[in-house]
């Protein structure tokens, strides 16, 4: 029988889940080999005809068996990348997605055009790769990041450390602003960025089996019409929010009317502003409290 070389594997692994429907059939043989070899990408290809010990065969012949069963490759492998970080993933979190780099962008863009330490509130935080990004990109930017998930917390946590500013990012466990003791924390923020659950039940239930099967319903689902978080997150950032401050949020393909609605209910905002992702959905919104 002839070796499995890198080259062969990758063909065969391609074209199995190339079978069985999986998004991005080679970049996830990729990912999966390159995990199990413990290399870079870009090394398999300088290690084409390399033959693959029998030992690595073994691990990767249940990894592919669960990503022909649309189990995310990023679970698989325990990590991603977002906004030129790696950032470690466990089924406890949400799988970051590109769109919400866009959020990163233009929190780190406002906070750029404040002076002095920023006091940032990272609702939602899962991972924490939102409040970390922020933080490894604005040196003067100290983030609050709260989450319901006590397992989330613990990879926010270990991804803190990783890109060392574990002393910038103060994690908290609860829901929403909830966990927040203005007396002990902040009394009021600069930005707070929130990436919430938005799917409605409706589209919930119509989710790919690949998202609903395995990623965490807590931060997926947000009742009915997929607006409840946004609602509870409207009826506090009167307290939470400086004069002057911003409120970004990622909301799903059609929300900003709604979400723009909910924001114009408060009273307290004079400036909001949707913006499209590079498939024009509706993807961030961005607020402004009014000055004192």
């Amino acid at each position: 029988m002839s070796e499995w070389t890198i080259q062969k594997l990758l063909d065969w692994m391609s074209g199995y889940l190339t079978e069985r429907n999986v998004d991005g059939p080679r970049l996830s043989a990729e990912l999966l080999l390159s995990s199990v070899l413990q290399c870079q990408r870009i090394d398999l290809y300088a290690r084409y005809n390399t033959a693959v010990a029998q030992e690595h065969l073994d691990e990767l012949r249940s990894l592919v068996k669960r990503a022909g069963a649309h189990e995310p490759v990023v679970y698989l492998v325990g990590k991603t990348e977002f906004y030129s970080l790696e950032i470690e993933v466990t089924p406890d979190c949400l799988i970051p997605r590109p769109e919400t780099e866009l959020l990163v962008q233009r929190a780190i863009e406002y906070l750029r055009g404040r002076e002095g330490t920023q006091n940032v509130c990272d609702l939602c935080t899962g991972c924490g790769c939102i409040g970390i990004a922020i933080t490894r990109h604005h040196p003067a930017a100290k983030v609050f990041a709260t989450d319901i998930s006590a397992g989330a917390l613990d990879v926010a946590a270990r991804n803190a450390a990783k890109h060392q500013v574990a002393e910038r990012v103060k994690l908290l466990c609860g829901d929403l602003f909830e966990p927040l003791v203005p007396q002990l924390d902040v009394a009021q923020f600069d930005l707070i960025v929130c990436n919430p659950p938005y799917v409605s039940a409706a589209e919930y239930e119509a989710l790919e089996k690949n998202v609903k099967d395995y990623e965490p319903r807590i931060a997926l689902l947000a009742g009915d019409d997929g607006l409840d978080v946004y609602r509870r997150i409207c009826e506090k950032i009167d307290a939470f929010l400086k004069p002057a401050a911003a409120l970004m949020l990622e909301i799903g393909y059609a929300q900003g009317p709604p979400v723009r609605e909910l924001l114009e209910t408060t009273g307290i905002v004079s400036e909001i502003r949707i913006e499209k992702d590079l498939h024009n959905n509706d993807r961030i919104v961005t607020a402004t409290k009014i000055s004192a």
